[in-house]
């Protein structure tokens, strides 16, 4: 019997190993392609460098396409499952003339995922050209659909949008005064789909991490590094016929472009959206984002670091800093626990809506090098009602001018056409910071402590300086 069962072992090894469990090591994308179709393979691209150009997708050496609302021409589309692909020293470059070269392209996808548990790694995927170079429609190096994937240590260089240089300022969805020809890099769709230890660096106009249609996404230890720009430096630009200067810098918010306030030249760090379309098992799906996680991530120079309002169920953010954003953090509801930020060019948290209540926040405000850029004045905006907030500082002298404003005006730069005046009440503030808090006199039923002086302007409030460690 135990000779048997020795032999039934060995059968079973075997048998796995017949139906592609043993890794097959592949020397070209023409090569690799036919393997993104099959399920439980182990796949490693050889180490290198490949190069896809406009005169490859003339050939129709990337023939694929797909359909989630939109045609998409897809470079690389993986539709087995059970797989692991290891591209462990492999560079993709992929050359800015691709973006048009696809006849009636709506969408453009580099790498896309339709599969159910497939492990990706390690590949480096570079847009070579000019950030300028922008796609036709709308690009996106990489979207993640099906359910249980994870796509693990990719390193990503994004470039090529139109205009680029500007941020939001000339236009953003549905509106604009410029017409857009975004370009992102990294979709998150489908159901526990997981994007961890990957990096993003990102200079073209669209988000750098995003979440549509996504269910129970996971979003661990990433990093995302923008680049920022002064309005007094795009200002700068009067006279010179650029785009900005042809529309003569009145933004999609109906005013000229004010000067004093730095915005990042692409879009948000993290962010999730209450709408889009995802395909799971061949059915597709319309529906928003719920129940998004972000862990120990770093989001440096973007619009914002982690913004998660639109999502719904449980939202959790833990572990996480961002650096010398427009805003820090803006979740609507839910945790935000162990997380760090500036006040650098903008309030280290928001809130974006006088509807969403519930949020339980602690985050240690951080020091930043070289002048404050911070056009709202605000070191936070708190609006909304029942949050739980507990403000700690790294900074041993903050800068007193910019406010912990609870209630009031946000002065963002897209808001200052707006007479607003947000509420604010049952908020809970520990202010362990030396930043002053104003409580506004649209906030009420505030309680709480503050290591920075209090200016309370609002009804039946109970939020009192004391001496306090600031920490």
């Amino acid at each position: 019997m135990k000779i048997e069962k020795q032999l039934a072992t060995l059968l079973m090894i075997l048998t796995l190993s017949i139906n592609g469990m043993a890794q097959v090591t592949v020397n070209s994308l023409q090569e690799l392609r036919p393997y993104l179709k099959q399920d439980s393979v182990q796949v490693k691209l050889a180490p290198g460098v490949y190069t896809i150009t406009a005169e490859d997708i003339k050939k129709g050496a990337f023939p694929d396409q797909i359909r989630i609302k939109n045609n998409a021409n897809v470079l690389l589309l993986f539709t087995g499952s059970h797989s692991v692909y290891d591209f462990t020293g492999v560079t993709l470059e992929v050359k800015t003339e691709v973006f048009t070269a696809f006849p009636n392209q709506d969408e453009f996808h580099q790498l896309q995922v339709i599969g159910n548990h497939n492990v990706l790694k390690n590949l480096t995927m570079v847009d070579v050209g000019s950030v300028h170079d922008a796609p036709t429609h709308r690009g996106t190096n990489i979207v993640m659909d099906g359910s249980h994937n994870r796509i693990e240590g990719f390193h990503l260089t994004t470039k090529g949008a139109y205009p680029y240089g500007y941020g939001e300022a000339f236009g953003k969805g549905g509106r604009s005064v410029i017409r857009h020809r975004k370009h992102s890099s990294f979709l998150v769709r489908g159901y526990k789909n997981h994007a961890k230890n990957c990096t993003v660096i990102h200079r073209s106009y669209g988000h750098a991490i995003f979440m549509q249609a996504a269910d129970l996404p996971i979003i661990e230890g990433c990093y995302v590094e923008g680049a920022m720009r002064s309005t007094d430096d795009m200002l700068n630009e009067r006279g010179t016929g650029s785009d900005a200067d042809k529309v003569g810098f009145k933004t999609v918010w109906g005013y000229e472009l004010p000067k004093g306030y730095i915005m990042c030249t692409g879009e948000e760090g993290i962010r999730a959206y209450n709408g889009g379309e995802t395909l799971i098992d061949g059915k597709e799906y319309r529906r928003g984002t719920s129940n998004p996680t972000i862990i120990n991530c770093t989001v440096k120079n973007m619009r914002a670091g982690v913004t998660l309002t639109h999502a719904t169920g449980k939202k959790y953010v833990s572990g996480t800093t961002v650096i010398g954003c427009e805003r820090g953090f803006c979740i609507g509801s839910g945790d935000i626990v162990d997380c760090y930020a500036d006040t650098q060019h903008g309030p280290a948290l928001g809130v974006d809506y006088t509807w969403d209540q519930g949020m339980t926040a602690d985050i240690t405000l951080l020091p930043y090098e070289g002048e404050t850029y911070n056009g709202s004045g605000h070191a936070a905006i708190i609006i909304g009602s029942n949050h739980k907030i507990t403000l700690r500082s790294a900074i041993p002298n903050p800068d007193t001018n910019l406010k912990i404003h609870v209630g009031g005006d946000n002065r963002t730069i897209g808001m200052l056409g707006k007479d607003e005046n947000y509420s604010a009440s049952n908020i809970v503030l520990h202010n362990l910071t030396g930043y002053p808090v104003v409580l506004d006199d649209n906030s009420k039923n505030c309680t709480g402590i503050s290591a920075g002086e209090v200016i309370d302007e609002g009804e039946n409030n109970h939020v009192f300086k004391k001496q306090l460690e600031v920490k």
